[in-house]
């Protein structure tokens, strides 16, 4: 008792301490209770937070901030338009469509799964291969509802869609011009010696922000990859498994192994069991080993060091609190938490030399 008692004295009675563990208590509890309804203007500081990388690059490279921000931002709006004119209305298309066979694709996968329990009664039951196959029936009839029901429910989803697209670019055009001024509006709120939280901000800029800006281009980097690879298999769905491969690199570790399935199915769907489909499954896997072994390198050689359990725990905690983005930026919020505990205990150490000096 008197060591719990003598760590919380030494270690709250140091300000640096307590204003670390307020701003961060404040910037979790204000995502967790607004978050919500904050959704576009945290979309729109996340954009922009990528987007700083780039024109903080020209910037270096000579050019002028507004020459800079004016690149950036017209090349962000540019590729916007074109990912909306071209590749969401194919992709909800391939979505409906995928949707609708679904039905025949459970079929043939039961057809299949029968005809292999037939030849290896041992192995697995008739009785487990229709209740592997109703569960699965199940979950693919409700998908197609479920999706319409949060992205286009009624009078809401228009109006959000309406606000994603017109005001998330206008809020990141601010944001992106004026960082600066915003960045000292929130400053001129804390001390104005403050030297652990700086040191914490400016590991996250450093590191989580490269972090995540390399993970965007990856994503865009396998995710064309691989429609082009299943364009020219003439694999159906080209643009939604693309899509899909490309968001797998998110969740380290799993996310490939998830997007193996529908790759598989909709190839056995499309040719059977064969060599097309084994070509199928084989051009997934090397994309997969390339971006593992080639790209991760190229793009993250200075990325972050966790532990594989740190990462797992991480994607499981941040995922579970704040959905997709959570398990989008479970690295950079785990580098987060690892560089405010490093900080503590260099703190901590610190003032521990100091008492005994």
């Amino acid at each position: 008792m008197n060591m719990l008692s003598e760590w919380y004295r030494r270690t709250f009675s140091d300000p640096q301490m307590v204003l670390l563990v307020l701003f961060a208590l404040a910037a979790v509890l204000a995502i967790s209770l607004f978050g919500h309804m904050l959704a576009p203007a945290i979309a729109a500081v996340v954009i922009a937070f990528l987007l700083d990388g780039p024109t903080e690059w020209l910037i270096r490279r000579g050019a002028r901030r507004w020459m800079a921000f004016s690149a950036v931002y017209l090349g962000f709006i540019l590729l916007s338009v074109i990912a909306m004119l071209t590749v969401v209305p194919l992709l909800i298309q391939q979505v409906s469509q995928f949707i609708n066979d679904s039905p025949a694709m459970v079929g043939s996968m039961r057809n299949a799964l029968l005809s292999l329990q037939q030849r290896f009664p041992d192995l697995i039951s008739e009785a487990q291969v229709n209740s592997w196959l109703t569960g699965l029936g199940n979950e693919i009839a409700n998908f197609g509802p479920k999706l319409l029901q949060y992205s286009l429910s009624g009078l809401t989803g228009a109006v959000a869609v309406v606000v994603y697209v017109v005001l998330v670019p206008v809020m990141v055009f601010f944001f992106l011009k004026d960082k600066a001024q915003i960045l000292g509006w929130f400053a001129s709120f804390l001390p104005s010696d403050k030297p652990v939280l700086e040191q914490v901000w400016g590991e996250v800029l450093e590191r989580a922000g490269d972090y995540a800006r390399g993970k965007v281009y990856e994503i865009l980097i396998v995710g064309s990859a691989a429609f082009v690879t299943y364009s020219v298999l003439g694999l159906p769905y080209a643009t939604l498994l693309a899509v899909a491969t490309g968001l797998s690199v998110i969740i380290p570790y799993f996310g490939a192994a998830m997007v193996t399935f529908p790759v598989a199915l909709v190839a056995y769907f499309q040719w059977g069991l064969g060599g097309e489909m084994a070509t199928a499954v084989i051009a997934y896997l090397v994309l997969q080993a390339l971006d593992g072994n080639l790209l991760v390198p190229l793009l993250f050689s200075e990325a972050v060091k966790l532990h594989p359990n740190a990462i797992i725990i991480g994607i499981l905690v941040f995922g579970g609190i704040w959905g997709f983005w959570g398990v989008f930026f479970a690295i950079p919020l785990a580098t987060v938490a690892n560089a405010i505990i490093r900080a503590w205990r260099d703190r901590s150490q610190g003032n521990n030399g100091t008492a005994k000096a």
